[in-house]
């Protein structure tokens, strides 16, 4: 009897085990048929309604998004490239000092600011567009790459809350020990601290270069209309207006598999860093 029901058990786990991966096999194969279908439009040499796969080949599409003056793609990678680099860079600074102020100081308001950055978290930022409009208009920054990358820095602190769970789970007793050694705060931060968070550090970094990589409202309506300012995801959206989506059509294909593939490369690089800043940083609040 006990070995028919350890026969019976195993049956049922691998039964269960079976449907839990057959249902994800469909759900990634659901996953990957856009992305398949992009690739594959994105060599066609003319778009074909109903064609899942393009009946003549070419990699002319890819030569055309970088040698279109009409469509000048080359320029708006270059942005979109400085924008997300520079944002990554200053957001990452700010996010992780205010991180580390939030998890090691003790003031009076600590709790209060913390609580008041989560609620003011809850609103979408697209409220504020008129207001940030106009305030970027008053210094002159109200058409231009920098006044995009003040946008995206501005409320980097608000983004604490991981890397303070992060910071938690590192023992204080290295920080008292750094302060009989005579360091102080900030050298603690970035001697002692950061060295020992390089996964919470990558994961920060990814977050703040993915966000402006493919943000298009606040950086469609900054651009104002020139090209000059434009980004990637608002290029690649002015490119299939003006009856321009049967013939652009493969050389849009060929652009989002160009900024597809270079945020896909870094991901795949950082992956094992990216799942330890997550969960990491969810062990304490």
């Amino acid at each position: 009897m006990a070995k028919e029901r350890m026969r019976s058990k195993k049956g049922v786990e691998f039964t269960s085990k079976l449907l839990i991966y057959i249902i994800l096999v469909i759900m990634s194969i659901i996953w990957l048929i856009p992305f398949v279908y992009l690739l594959s439009q994105s060599f066609a040499s003319q778009y074909v309604s109903g064609n899942f796969f393009p009946e003549e080949w070419t990699f002319q599409n890819y030569i055309n998004l970088f040698t279109d003056t009409i469509y000048p793609f080359g320029r708006w990678y270059l942005n979109t490239l400085a924008i997300a680099i520079i944002t990554a860079i200053l957001q990452t600074v700010i996010q992780l000092m205010t991180a580390y102020s939030f998890s090691r100081l003790r003031f009076k308001t600590r709790k209060a600011y913390m609580k008041l950055i989560l609620i003011l978290g809850m609103f979408p930022s697209f409220l504020g567009m008129i207001v940030t409009y106009f305030i970027l208009d008053m210094i002159g920054l109200e058409s231009s790459i920098f006044g995009l990358i003040l946008i995206y820095i501005a409320g980097s602190g608000m983004g604490y809350y991981v890397a303070k769970g992060f910071f938690d789970t590192i023992p204080r007793s290295l920080d008292e020990a750094a302060m009989i050694d005579g360091a102080n705060k900030n050298t603690i931060f970035w001697k002692v601290i950061l060295p020992l968070s390089k996964p919470i550090v990558v994961y920060t970094v990814l977050m703040s270069f993915t966000a402006p990589w493919g943000d298009y409202m606040m950086a469609s309506y900054l651009a104002q209309g020139k090209q000059e300012l434009f980004n990637v995801a608002v290029g690649l959206q002015q490119m299939m207006t003006k009856g321009n989506d049967v013939r652009y059509f493969p050389q849009f294909c060929a652009g989002g598999v160009v900024v597809s593939v270079g945020i896909m490369a870094l991901f795949f690089w950082l992956q094992k860093y990216y799942v330890e800043g997550v969960t990491g940083g969810a062990v304490k609040g």
